[in-house]
């Protein structure tokens, strides 16, 4: 099953040396997640073949304006392009005001229905659970209301090992029920054990989006074994007291998080507006957490192995 990851901004604040504000798709078996939507985003979906009529899920950590300022352009775009099926709003609960708004003076009335899901900043929460994916919230710390998503891919039913179920002429009719773990009885009552006929799939992968937080161990328990770490890195470490004021996390901190919740791969991004390069973090996270990536708009990321 499909499960990657399309950055489209990953710059904190303001859009500056060709980066622009938090954006992502994550693409799950080919449907498409939006998280966060900053500035430029429409214009980042253009550049990198993202179509915006795919996406039918959008997940808003907070309402900083770097996080949800490309929003208000989508929705409109999406209405003046025919859209008519409705798309599903996951963020806090003053979005709705903050869209309804600018909506009502312009006297601007959606071909679609928006289905709005407020989060709690306060404690983890299922929000959507479909046949693909099971997304969580992540409680952070910032200076305002804020969450992470946890994207949880639901396992699947087990395979048929093909050699075995030609050489038993198992009729195709038992196939699902063998995959969901059904023994196999034979017409001369033989039971063929299930885990002689199939293999158990691939360990669930998960996605784990640490939007703008400090560094706090509450979250800790709730992103291990990730299969995939996204969490923000605005600073270097030489600029620990400014992330502190600012309640967001230096690029050492975030390898930390990596290091100390066993995740795989460790994806940083949220970056200052003062890094003109971004070699000195990707240096600093490795010294740490030597699975680190940057989060460089228009790169794809494969989330696990196939």
């Amino acid at each position: 099953m499909k499960f990657d990851l399309t950055i489209l901004g990953s710059n904190s604040a303001t859009p500056i040396y060709n980066r622009n504000p938090s954006a992502q798709i994550l693409n799950i078996n080919e449907k498409l997640y939006l998280i966060d939507c900053g500035e430029g985003t429409q214009q980042q979906m253009l550049k990198f073949d993202v179509k915006a009529s795919r996406i039918d899920f959008i997940f808003i950590s907070h309402l900083h304006g770097d996080h949800y300022f490309g929003l208000l352009g989508l929705l409109s775009s999406l209405h003046l392009n025919g859209r008519n099926k409705s798309i599903k709003i996951f963020g806090p609960k003053p979005l709705k005001e903050i869209i309804d708004l600018q909506f009502n003076v312009s006297e601007t009335k959606l071909q679609y229905e928006i289905e709005y899901n407020f989060t709690n900043p306060n404690e983890p929460e299922i929000i959507l659970d479909n046949n693909d994916v099971i997304v969580e919230t992540i409680p952070l710390v910032h200076g305002i209301p804020c969450t992470g998503f946890l994207f949880r891919e639901k396992k699947r039913l087990r395979k048929l090992i093909k050699e075995k179920v030609s050489a038993l002429n198992i009729p195709t009719e038992f196939f699902t029920a063998i995959k969901k773990g059904a023994d196999y009885i034979d017409n001369q009552g033989v039971v063929f054990k299930n885990d002689s006929i199939t293999l158990d799939s691939a360990i669930p992968k998960t996605y784990c989006y640490c939007s703008d937080t400090c560094f706090s161990e509450s979250y800790f328990k709730q992103i291990s074994n990730a299969t995939l770490l996204y969490h923000e890195s605005t600073f270097l470490h030489n600029m620990l007291d400014r992330a502190k004021i600012t309640q967001h996390t230096t690029v050492l901190q975030a390898a930390e998080v990596a290091l100390k919740t066993n995740a795989k791969m460790l994806l940083i991004g949220h970056f200052s507006a003062r890094y003109k390069t971004l070699n000195e973090l990707l240096e600093e996270a490795k010294s740490v957490f030597p699975n680190t990536e940057l989060a460089i708009e228009g790169k794809t990321f494969q989330i696990g192995d196939e």
